[in-house]
């Protein structure tokens, strides 16, 4: 259902004002939500995840706020593929390096996510990503390279991110640094089917996945945590940025078959084209997870020649 105008209120963010719905999480709690509430939505598995991880008050672009930033009930879906380096390279900052499977050969990904229960509410994402070798990282490692095809841990470049709302948009662009936009986007993940649609400005398709949903492996609380590090530029100095995933059901497919992946007109489009694409090798799907997205904090990067 659309939300109107009377189901919204402003709020300030770093001097933008920005819509947010009435009566939700962000307009009741800014960011310090309540965790015996959240544990009572039917959609929320618990929130002991949370528990362990206090918050912190710290000031940014956007304002003081709390990080990190907690999502009590999304679903994720990753599409890895082979692209060539030289590809890559192009479309990288100087500092940073992708992570080579074999010489010549990197990995590149499409991403999608749906966050149902959240400290600033519901929406969807979507992603197009290059995976990279840790900053100031010398030669790349065979545990590394392991670690990142399990998706233990993975560090990546952001090309293009666009969102479904407007503080997601602000706080992602103006907060974090990364490449970000809002436009309509549907992500829906189930255990039997993963769909997602992202629109371009002609209200066409930039983007769009169907597949089926690999077979899912059920995970108590904690047992499986990952960890993505992203990389951005605020300011004309790099920062990192570390999300913790709490996977709840998760199933992976090596060399995954009949994916239906279109690649429209549109700024993800573009981006993905530009990577030059080889091969599918890995689709990962979380139809339940928790996460934590942490403030970005400056980090050092190696020059790189």
């Amino acid at each position: 259902m659309a939300t109107t105008q009377k189901d919204t209120v402003e709020v300030d963010l770093g001097g933008r004002s920005v819509a947010v719905p009435k009566g939700g999480l962000y307009d009741r709690y800014r960011m310090d939500s309540d965790l015996d509430e959240v544990a009572r939505d039917p959609r929320v598995s618990g929130v002991d995840f949370f528990r362990k991880l206090p918050k912190t008050k710290v000031d940014s672009p956007i304002g003081p706020t709390l990080t990190p930033n907690f999502y009590y009930s999304i679903s994720t879906a990753r599409l890895t593929m082979l692209a060539p380096s030289r590809a890559i390279r192009t479309r990288l900052p100087r500092e940073l390096a992708p992570l080579e499977v074999a010489p010549g050969l990197g990995l590149i990904s499409v991403m999608f996510f749906r966050y149902d229960v959240c400290d600033i509410d519901f929406y969807t994402e979507a992603v197009v990503g290059i995976a990279v070798k840790p900053a100031r990282h010398g030669k790349l490692g065979f545990f590394d390279l392991v670690s990142a095809l399990k998706n233990e841990h993975l560090d990546t470049y952001v090309l293009s991110l666009p969102v479904s709302t407007e503080i997601a948009q602000v706080r992602g662009h103006d907060g974090y640094g990364f490449p970000k936009w809002v436009t309509d986007l549907d992500v829906d993940i189930d255990a039997n089917r993963t769909t997602a649609r992202v629109a371009n400005d002609a209200d066409g398709t930039d983007l769009s996945l169907s597949v089926a949903t690999p077979a899912q492996k059920i995970y108590p609380s904690g047992e499986r945590v990952s960890a993505l590090t992203s990389y951005t530029s605020i300011d004309g100095a790099w920062h990192s940025t570390l999300s913790q995933t709490n996977v709840l059901s998760a199933g992976t497919t090596v060399l995954p078959r009949d994916v239906q992946l279109q690649v429209g007109e549109g700024r993800m489009a573009d981006d993905l084209r530009s990577l030059r694409p080889i091969r599918q090798v890995q689709l990962d799907v979380v139809t339940k997870g928790q996460l934590a997205l942490h403030m970005p904090v400056p980090t050092s990067v190696q020059n790189r020649k």
